[in-house]
């Protein structure tokens, strides 16, 4: 029944969850650092593999410290 649910704006909605969010971009980081012992020689992908890992963990702290001071809601 469209006559009895609230009207609200897409903006109102707030977009998944927090918390499994942050789990995933971890357990992602983890997964990608547990690569690093794989049987390749080069370095290259080593770098990429870390780079990447520690480029979410970077965005899970940041998000932390952010919502933790206000900054973000």
């Amino acid at each position: 029944m469209a006559g009895s649910e609230p009207v609200t704006a897409p903006d109102q909605h707030k977009p998944g969850h927090r918390k499994s969010g942050r789990i995933g971009a971890v357990v992602s980081a983890l997964a990608l650092l547990a690569m690093l012992c794989g049987n390749h020689e080069g370095k290259v992908e080593d770098i990429w593999l870390a780079g990447i890992a520690v480029l979410l963990l970077a965005l899970v702290i940041g998000d932390v410290v952010l919502r933790r001071n206000g900054l973000r809601s």
